[in-house]
């Protein structure tokens, strides 16, 4: 284990990084985050064939590499985006392309122009929807699956850009009501 942060990672991401191993939910994956740059527009994963992980035909279980990197995209949005924001997972589509026979590395890359995209976007909507692609690689850089993700950015409740419009506030009650 790496005492110090890596290059490009700070104590910060390196304690997210340490925290997202460690969290059962992402530990029972079998997938290991290897960085995180400071700046969360950089994240790398590593997903090994193991007994955890391997399936009866002796390759990578499909579930196992969706799990390993599902939390990526949208946690990697909604830490650029900050608090005033909610980010979730709204969709996704696996590509199985060749099955996962070693070890699979993930390289999830976000640049400031995305988020400052999706900020202005914001100014005149209540939500967006972004979709970002990931493809998991064995150590040749052979593609093993590619893995599309939606994510969903909206206002987060209680910021003053949630605040509803009168009509839209009328419009929802006539549909209610009727």
């Amino acid at each position: 284990m790496v005492l110090f942060p890596r290059e490009g990672e700070s104590w910060r991401t390196r304690f997210y990084r340490a925290g997202i191993n460690v969290y059962p939910s992402y530990r029972g994956s079998g997938g290991r985050v290897t960085y995180i740059a400071r700046d969360w527009l950089e994240v790398r994963m590593e997903l090994p064939l193991g007994w955890r992980t391997r399936n009866n035909q002796g390759t990578i279980f499909g579930g196992s590499i969706y799990s390993a990197i599902d939390p990526f995209y949208a946690l990697m949005v909604a830490m650029n985006l900050g608090r005033e924001y909610v980010v979730w997972d709204k969709a996704a589509t696996i590509r199985y392309r060749r099955p996962g026979d070693a070890k699979l590395y993930g390289h999830f890359v976000l640049d400031r122009e995305e988020i400052e995209g999706i900020r202005h976007e914001m100014q005149n909507r209540r939500s967006t929807d972004r979709v970002y692609t990931v493809r998991l690689v064995n150590r040749e850089g052979d593609v093993k699956a590619i893995i599309e993700k939606t994510v969903y950015v909206g206002w987060r409740e209680g910021s003053p850009r949630a605040a509803v419009q009168p009509s839209e506030r009328t419009l929802v009650s006539e549909k209610e009501a009727g």
